[in-house]
């Protein structure tokens, strides 16, 4: 089971240790996992100028499954957009085809109160996001700026999606939901846009083929709203690459962290790029204060969706809920009554507990 393992920028290198720290123990039981590190992001370009090296990209699409930070630094701001570190995470997503991303936003007991909602709103909370990947505005073309007629800079973009990639995204929807409860709600803007429209009737065509999946449609708008009033209502929630990228970090809010949401983007068979949902935050680099809970999360995703092995990556999971049963907290969900640990203390913790 050959792993890439790409740290990135600011936390990534911090969170990704702890994680590897994870896959060594289960490697040490008998797992039969290799693993190989190689730059991305900033540190892609502090190595050969590039965001996404061709020795990474040639590491990742010979790997099995990729297993990755975060990118970014205030450092690479003023770089020209192709060197960013922002492009080489969507690159890499490009490259490997990776079109659905898995993001499971899920309440702990413990961390009910750490919520920025009220723990009744939130309790027993389980919500799946997927967020189509690869298409829509930010992969459109044309996009960039430019002088318009009267002399006036100008930037634009396009919303581009196809039937073909709104079928196949809503197929992997329509099958989680079948496996969970039941229920997948369809978040667009098809009241105001044309690509939306295209999306609800793609949408709904795919539904038929899913007799026992009960299917809702709603706007973006009353969605953002709905999942700070109501989250409990939503099991699967099925949305483009723009609408899901902002839901999913509110969604991470109501888990009482970011820090505690992992993600799984995955292509038409088992491989997968695997990370946690939040940024690089560079304010905290080095402190080792970071919480690597998402990132340990996302290597358990990596174990179930990529090498199905669904017993350890629930020990795994089991893993985490008895640490965080244990009343072990990184800063960010720390509260009154815990004990707040350190970036590696929390990692050692997991461990400990498989």
């Amino acid at each position: 089971m050959k792993i890439a393992v790409l740290p990135g920028d600011g936390i990534g290198p911090e969170i990704v240790a702890e994680a590897v720290k994870v896959l060594e123990a289960l490697r040490r039981e008998g797992l039969p996992l290799a693993l190989e590190q190689a730059p991305i992001g900033g540190a892609g370009y502090d190595a050969c100028g590039d965001p996404l090296p061709e020795a990474t990209l040639r590491l990742a699409a010979s790997a099995d499954a990729v297993l990755l930070g975060a990118v970014g630094g205030l450092q690479y701001d003023l770089l020209p957009r192709p060197q960013r570190p922002e492009q080489g995470l969507l690159r890499i997503r490009k490259g490997l085809g990776v079109f659905a991303n898995l993001r499971p936003a899920l309440v702990y007991p413990e961390l009910a109160a750490a919520s920025a909602l009220k723990p009744e709103v939130v309790s027993g909370l389980d919500i799946l996001i997927v967020r189509e990947l690869t298409g829509d505005i930010y992969f459109g073309q044309p996009k960039g700026i430019r002088n318009n007629a009267k002399g006036e800079r100008e930037g634009f973009d396009t919303m581009l999606y196809s039937e073909s990639e709104i079928r196949r995204i809503a197929h992997v929807a329509f099958k989680a939901a079948a496996k969970r409860g039941g229920k997948l709600c369809s978040v667009d803007k098809a009241n105001v846009l044309e690509t939306s429209q295209l999306w609800r009737e793609v949408v709904t065509a795919v539904g038929r083929e899913y007799p026992r999946v009960e299917l809702s449609h709603m706007y973006v708008d009353n969605a953002a709203m709905q999942l700070v009033r109501a989250p409990r209502q939503f099991d699967v929630v099925v949305t483009g690459n723009m609408f899901g990228d902002i839901l999913s970090d509110e969604a991470s809010m109501l888990t009482g962290s970011i820090g505690m949401l992992p993600s799984a983007s995955l292509d038409a068979g088992s491989k997968g790029l695997y990370e946690p949902i939040h940024g690089s935050a560079p304010d905290i680099a080095g402190k080792g204060v970071a919480n690597p809970l998402a990132t340990i999360l996302s290597a358990a995703m990596m174990l179930r969706y990529s090498f199905a092995q669904e017993k350890t990556a629930a020990r795994v999971e089991g893993a985490v809920r008895k640490v965080l049963a244990q009343g072990l907290r990184t800063v960010d969900i720390h509260e009154p009554g815990s004990r707040q640990v350190s970036t590696r203390e929390m990692g050692d913790a997991v461990v400990a507990a498989l």
